[in-house]
């Protein structure tokens, strides 16, 4: 802008010989040079000495004070300005244009951008033009306002607009955003007249957004077909296509858009293209190769250091992430920002380390921006409590200035972890009076407080929380974790007939998590036959209810049935792992079985368990299945064989 603006600055100087007052192409390029400096002081300025001249009768000095006052965000003088304008220029639909695009541009006026084209639209002229529609699509997508966006197709096919490649392409964003992507997206798409690479790079966002991989990359594949090429942003939507196939599939095509990246000079140079890469590698989990790529890059900013740091951290190599974190610190041209953070302080949550996240606390500290950000005191929040500094958690969480309910579930969860549970009772009494609504996970935080002080009263209260609000799962397709964890509270508390109703209203959505919660509970209030029959009638079982099944025979004197369970688990194809040979060795105990103490553990030599605990329960297990054996053939020898029991112990385990 620096070259239009001193050409503009100019033109006004030569308002001192006069000129000034009849050029107005002169003071059109001043406003637009306002409007592009975000400059709205010098606009109002301007605008005073252009009504004492004369010249805002003009169209286009009309037309660039409205820019002005939209681009520059004062929204209110922009529409004030278009109220004066009056009906001189009401069949010029630019004015209207330039005052949506204000309005939609802000964000934060979507409802009255809506309300301004339904007043357009209602007007006899001028009518909504091309980008009139392009204009409020945007909007519709980001209300996910269905209807509208219907309504406003309906326009554009009724007025013609709907083959334009302008309108075509904000319909297929729009019908994407929305969820439409399969019928309404790619029906738009299709009735494009003249697609362009922004239409193919729509609908192939579309269906990535909506996790159509499959379509995703049909569409790539038949968009290199044609004559449209491939630019930057469809790499970068395709990247991440690639990166949800199987890793060996994906690392191929992406070596694939790399070596076409490097055989296009104007993708070569283009910093977007080689983000996208870096971070493709790291999701395929090609750390190497990602940075060997951001290493070679002859230019990078901060989105190339976030993407590198945030790969390291989701790779697990957390100090390699440090490492890079420290080395964009001595950087003079980019600092860190948010996003950065993110990343970098749960590598320090993950490796503990409490020395280095402080150093970064502080450098949050001196950068007051950074101390704004509710995400980063969250984080920080989170930092603390892993690292088991519930002082640090605490006092970070007060210095957070607009706390969120993440904020607070992150305090009450670090309490009840860290069993403060008079703090616990504080900090929840105090959110209530702050006006925060709890969510699930404020919920489950409760329900876990409970069970640590096997309050049954308080996992009620929690419950017809739960109910009231609509936070347990009602549809088949929710995973029920509320329910889940308010069944196994019960269970836990003793209280089975409160458990058992939860379980029965979780009958449309129980998972895997539901019936093991319930298994558990009768097992703990000793209901077997209960037990039993829950177990069977689960649609779908894992070993580790196998595992639970087998202790609950094995360690209730029915060996018989510990035995049964275990062959049958097998016949399912199942491997036993080292908790089904240690839930099944107090069987061996009770039955005096040698023969299958020997082959429990050579099961467990063959399959290289190397647990430590197995290795102990079968140490403390053989002498007694050996005694138990001489017992019932030779009941003379019982008191010889306990006399040399505890030395036989002792050489075993030494």
């Amino acid at each position: 802008m620096v070259e239009p603006y001193l050409r503009a600055w100019n033109s006004m100087i030569s308002d001192c010989h006069g000129d000034f007052r009849q050029d107005y192409q002169a003071v059109a390029s001043i406003l637009k040079s306002c409007a592009g400096l975000s400059a709205v002081k010098w606009g109002r300025a301007l605008h005073g000495s252009i009504v004492r001249i004369g010249h805002v009768s003009c169209h286009a000095v009309s037309k660039a004070l409205l820019n002005m006052y939209s681009k520059c965000g004062a929204l209110d003088e922009s529409k004030k300005l278009f109220g004066e304008i009056g009906s001189c220029n009401d069949h010029d639909p630019v004015f209207w244009n330039i005052l949506l695009s204000g309005f939609a541009g802000s964000r934060v006026y979507d409802a009255e951008t809506l309300r301004l084209f339904r007043e357009m639209h209602g007007a006899n002229y001028p009518k909504p033009s091309s980008v009139t529609v392009a204009i409020v699509l945007p909007v519709c997508a980001r209300l996910r306002d269905v209807y509208m966006g219907r309504s406003v197709n309906c326009y554009a096919i009724k007025s013609g607009l709907d083959t334009h490649t302008l309108v075509g392409n904000a319909l297929v964003s729009m019908y994407a955003k929305c969820g439409l992507v399969c019928q309404d997206a790619y029906a738009a798409f299709d009735n494009i007249d003249e697609k362009d690479v922004v239409s193919w790079n729509a609908i192939i966002a579309g269906f990535a957004e909506n996790k159509l991989m499959e379509d995703a990359f049909r569409l790539f594949s038949s968009m290199l077909k044609g004559q449209i090429k491939p630019n930057y942003t469809t790499l970068a939507n395709i990247l991440p296509v690639f990166a949800s196939f199987d890793d060996n599939i994906a690392y191929w095509f992406g070596k694939e858009i790399h070596g076409y990246v490097l055989r296009h000079n104007e993708l070569l140079a283009d910093i977007f293209v080689w983000n996208a890469l870096v971070s493709f590698y790291l999701r395929v989990g090609r750390v190497e190769e990602a940075e060997l790529l951001f290493r070679r890059m002859e230019l990078r900013d901060l989105v190339s250091w976030n993407a590198i740091i945030a790969g390291y951290a989701s790779n697990g190599e957390w100090s390699k992430g440090l490492e890079l974190f420290h080395e964009l610190l001595t950087l003079d041209m980019i600092k860190p920002d948010s996003v950065t953070l993110l990343s970098i302080i749960p590598a320090c949550a993950q490796s503990r380390n409490l020395m280095v996240g402080k150093m970064i606390h502080g450098y949050v500290i001196r950068h007051p921006l950074l101390c704004e950000e509710t995400s980063v005191g969250n984080a920080l929040v989170s930092f603390y409590a892993k690292c088991n500094d519930i002082k640090g958690t605490y006092q970070t969480f007060l210095m957070i200035s607009r706390r969120d309910l993440i904020s607070w579930n992150s305090m009450l969860d670090a309490l009840v972890e860290g069993g403060h549970n008079m703090w616990f009772l504080e900090l929840l009494h105090w959110m209530h009076c702050e006006g925060t609504r709890p969510d699930s996970v404020t919920i489950l935080s409760v329900v876990h407080f409970c069970v640590n002080v096997l309050k049954a009263d308080k996992i009620k209260e929690a419950h017809s929380y739960s109910i009231r609000h609509g936070l347990l799962a009602s549809k088949v397709d929710v995973e029920p974790t509320i329910g889940n964890a308010i069944l196994d509270a019960y269970a836990k508390c003793g209280n089975i007939g409160h458990a058992s109703k939860v379980f029965q209203s979780l009958s449309e959505n129980r998972n895997m998590v539901t019936f093991k919660a319930m298994i558990s509970g009768y097992i703990n209030c000793g209901l077997l036959d209960e037990a039993y029959m829950t177990f069977n009638r689960m649609p779908s079982s894992d070993l580790s209810v196998w595992n639970l099944m087998v202790r609950l025979y094995a360690e209730n004197d029915c060996s018989t049935q510990a035995l049964s369970l275990f062959h049958e688990l097998q016949a399912h194809g199942m491997k036993p792992n080292a908790m089904t040979i240690m839930s099944l060795l107090p069987a061996c105990v009770e039955m005096a079985s040698v023969q299958l103490m020997k082959q429990c553990h050579g099961y467990v030599i063959r399959s290289c368990f190397g647990d430590l605990h197995l290795d102990g329960a079968l140490l403390d297990t053989q002498p007694l299945c050996h005694v138990d054996s001489v017992v019932k053939h030779d009941p003379l020898q019982v008191n010889r064989m306990d006399a040399m029991l505890p030395n036989f112990c002792v050489r075993i385990k030494e």
